[in-house]
């Protein structure tokens, strides 16, 4: 995880937000165990309450779960990575829409501008994202 913190933002919504694409990408999965409490305090040189109010949140996000004696670990659910994406992708979503509705854009603007982005954009910044 990058301590590249936005200002802007609370730290431990950062920290959820980038534990929830390391899960929409397969990089943690269900079932995984996370690490300690103090070991992410550490890595990402953050206060340790922070990390404890990150996991609380997580833990009433139902993305993970603390088993007594054996530490936490990402819940097992067979659609959470699907869900998570879903989530984070609807997120995404409306803060572009919002964003493009602060510089004035209307609804048939911005679907213009998807239009026109993505024949630009085919060969230049979409590369590296997969077709299906």
């Amino acid at each position: 995880m990058d301590a590249d913190f936005d200002r802007g933002r609370p730290i431990y919504r950062q920290i959820i937000e980038e534990i929830q694409r390391q899960i929409a990408r397969g990089e943690l999965s269900p079932g995984q165990q996370v690490p300690s409490q103090r070991e992410l305090a550490l890595k990402m040189r953050v206060n340790p309450n922070t990390i404890q109010r990150v996991y609380r949140e997580m833990e009433n996000m139902g993305i993970i779960e603390t088993r007594r004696g054996q530490g936490t670990f990402i819940v097992e659910k067979s659609d959470l990575v699907e869900i998570t994406r879903k989530k984070l992708a609807q997120k995404y979503y409306h803060q572009f829409v919002r964003n493009m509705s602060d510089l004035g854009l209307t609804k048939k603007d911005i679907e213009n501008l998807l239009k026109t982005f993505s024949q630009e954009g085919k060969n230049q910044e979409l590369e590296g994202v997969e077709d299906d």
